[in-house]
């Protein structure tokens, strides 16, 4: 068994789907979109799983549901961060 391909965290698959609705994996450089997922996962405890279908069947849809909030805010307030620290880059070289 080799650890990094049979187990993930399930968070990133609920993350990079938010990327994708929100169209920043057409609009951002890979720098920003890998700064981006480190951010957002590092805000939410992991949870590992080995096949998509465990979570399909055996999540309670409220739970499913607070995931995938967890996986918007995370994202939300990770945009908000590299947004912000962009904009003060930009501000201290034109002072």
């Amino acid at each position: 068994m080799k650890l990094d391909d049979d187990i993930h965290n399930y968070y990133e698959h609920l993350v990079l789907e938010r990327i994708e609705i929100l169209g920043l994996n057409k609009s951002k450089n890979e720098d920003y979109l890998a700064d981006l997922c480190c951010l957002a996962l590092n805000q939410i405890p992991p949870r590992y799983i080995r096949f998509e279908v465990d979570m399909s069947f055996y999540l309670p849809q409220s739970e499913r549901q607070q995931m995938e909030m967890n996986a918007v805010n995370a994202v939300s307030q990770a945009m908000s961060f590299l947004d912000q620290t962009s904009m003060e880059k930009t501000l201290n070289k034109v002072t």
